[in-house]
C-alpha cells in the first residue's frame, strides 16, 4: 500500500506544472504595456460599437447597442457615395505605390551598391529632407502642381495644371527619403560575395537587383509598401487642397464631406470610419510577419 502511495506522489510531482515566476520589474512592464494597449484600443472599440447603434442610442451615449444595426454600413456606403471615394482611394494608392516602389528600390540600391562620385553627400542631403516639416513644402508643391512654377505635361484639357487630376494626388508622393533610407539599409547588408558571383556569371547591376536582391528583400519591401499604403490611404489635407470636386477625391476627404452632410448622425459617421479602416487592417494582418521582420532586419546594420 505504501509503495502505491509513493508511486502516486512521484507521478504527481513529475507532472506538476511549474510555477511561473516573473520578476517584479518585468511584471510592472507587462502591466504598463497592457494598460497602454487597452487605452489604445478603446477608441476603436467605441467606434465599432457606435457604428452598430441607432441614432437614439448614440444620443443617450450608451456603451453597447441593444440590437446591432448593420444597416448603418449600407446607408453610409450609399448616402455618402463611399463607393466612388473608395474606388478613387484604391486607384490613388495603387499608382502611388507603383511609382514609390520603383524609385525607392532603384535609389536605395544605387546608394547601397553602386560607388559614384558624391554618393555619400547626396545621401546625406536626402536624409536631411526628412527633417523638413510637411507644412513647409505644401505650398511650393501646390504651386508646382497648379502649373505656376513650370508648365506641366499632360492632356490639353488640363491646361498646364494638375488640379483635380490624378497626377496631383500621386506624383508628389512617388518618392520619399524614408523609403529610400529603409531599403538602402537592407541592401547594404547583402554580402559582396553574391555580387562577385553575379559578375562572374555576366550579370550587371539591373539583373543582380531583379534576380538576386529583390527576392531576398521581401521583408523591407513589404514594410515600405505598408507605410506608403497607409500614408496614401489616410491622406486628407493634400487631397483636400488640390481637389475642388469629387471626381478624384479619396475616401478620407469623402468622410470629411460626409461629416458636414450627415450632421448629428454619429452612427453613420462611425460606420464610414470603420469602412475606411478595414483595408488597412486587412493589409497589415496579411503582411504582419514581413512587416516586423523588415523593421528588425533594417535596423541591425547600416
Amino acid at each position: 500500500m505504501d509503495n502505491v502511495t509513493n508511486e502516486k506522489t512521484r507521478i504527481r510531482r513529475e507532472f506538476r506544472l511549474p510555477l511561473l515566476r516573473i520578476p517584479w520589474g518585468q511584471a510592472v512592464i507587462y502591466l504598463i504595456l497592457t494598460g497602454g494597449a487597452i487605452v489604445a484600443m478603446l477608441p476603436f472599440l467605441w467606434m465599432l460599437s457606435t457604428s452598430l447603434m441607432t441614432l437614439g442610442e448614440t444620443i443617450l451615449r450608451q456603451t453597447l447597442p441593444k440590437t446591432p444595426q448593420f444597416i448603418n454600413y449600407v446607408e453610409a456606403w450609399n448616402e455618402a457615395k463611399f463607393y466612388k471615394y473608395f474606388v478613387n482611394s484604391v486607384i490613388i494608392a495603387a499608382v502611388t505605390l507603383a511609382g514609390l516602389l520603383t524609385t525607392s528600390i532603384l535609389a536605395g540600391y544605387a546608394f547601397a551598391r553602386i560607388h559614384f562620385f558624391g554618393r555619400d553627400v547626396l545621401f546625406a542631403l536626402l536624409l536631411s529632407t526628412m527633417m523638413i516639416p510637411e507644412s513647409v513644402t505644401m505650398i511650393p508643391n501646390f504651386l508646382m502642381v497648379r502649373g505656376a512654377v513650370v508648365p506641366l505635361p499632360g492632356l490639353v484639357e488640363w491646361k498646364g495644371s494638375w488640379l483635380n487630376q490624378l497626377p496631383a494626388l500621386t506624383v508628389p508622393f512617388m518618392a520619399n527619403a524614408f523609403s529610400i533610407f529603409l531599403l538602402r539599409q537592407f541592401f547594404v547588408t547583402i554580402p559582396d560575395e553574391l555580387w562577385d558571383a553575379a559578375r562572374i556569371d555576366g550579370a550587371g547591376h539591373l539583373r543582380f537587383l531583379l534576380q538576386i536582391v529583390l527576392p531576398i528583400s521581401k521583408a523591407p519591401v513589404m514594410t515600405v509598401t505598408i507605410f506608403s499604403f497607409i500614408g496614401s490611404w489616410n491622406a486628407f489635407l493634400w487631397p483636400l487642397l488640390v481637389t475642388t470636386n469629387d471626381r478624384w477625391r479619396p475616401l478620407m476627404v469623402g468622410l470629411w464631406t460626409f461629416v458636414s452632410e450627415a450632421g448629428a448622425e454619429t452612427q453613420l459617421l462611425m460606420a464610414g470610419a470603420v469602412i475606411a479602416l478595414v483595408p488597412v487592417l486587412i493589409l497589415y494582418f496579411l503582411t504582419q510577419k514581413h512587416f516586423t521582420e523588415g523593421i528588425a532586419t533594417t535596423g541591425l546594420k547600416g
